[in-house]
């Protein structure tokens, strides 16, 4: 059976569920790299430093939070070079999402037990992320503004929901 699709665990509708001794058996997450490019370089080499902050109280995908880091890693070594930048993945999928796997055969009436004990098995992780939550940072030189921007914005295509992207007025010491 295939992954379902994210907009089926969009909202955030129960209270946070993470995996602990007694919710085990959790897939691990997509997203294994939170921190790319040149994490070590120094305040004054990257005084830049631009965020994509979410718009909406929603929990984002695992998946989807990958997908946006590589989108935005593509373009960044590409434009600006591999040691050109920090990039920064900053929501964690803490929470895991449950499935309550039906059967779609014939006879399956007399085989499952429909929503009697629908309590689902673990399928995933997301992250819950708030109004106003950063989800990514980047640093750069000044030179880079507008690659970074852009860099945010293309990624921005792979999160539901509302996004913007804000450039900070402080130096980003550490993200």
């Amino acid at each position: 059976m295939a992954r379902r699709p994210a907009r089926c665990y969009r909202y955030c509708k129960n209270k946070p569920y993470p995996k602990s001794r007694f919710n085990r058996g959790v897939p691990d997450p997509k997203i294994r790299i939170f921190d790319l490019g040149r994490k070590r370089a120094n305040v004054d080499e990257f005084p830049l430093c631009v965020h994509m902050v979410s718009n909406e109280y929603e929990q984002l995908s695992s998946e989807a939070l990958e997908a946006a880091r590589i989108c935005a890693n593509k373009y960044l070594v590409k434009v600006a070079g591999r040691e050109g930048f920090h990039l920064r993945v900053r929501a964690h999928p803490y929470h895991v999402v449950r499935i309550n796997k039906m059967l779609s055969c014939a006879g399956a009436d007399r085989l499952q037990t429909g929503m009697r004990g629908a309590w689902g098995k673990p399928n995933g992780t997301v992250a819950r992320v708030n109004i106003g939550q950063i989800l990514l940072s980047v640093r750069t030189r000044d030179a880079h503004r507008a690659t970074t921007i852009e860099a945010l914005r293309r990624s921005m295509y792979k999160f539901p929901g509302r996004q913007k992207i804000i450039v900070s007025k402080n130096w980003a010491s550490h993200l």
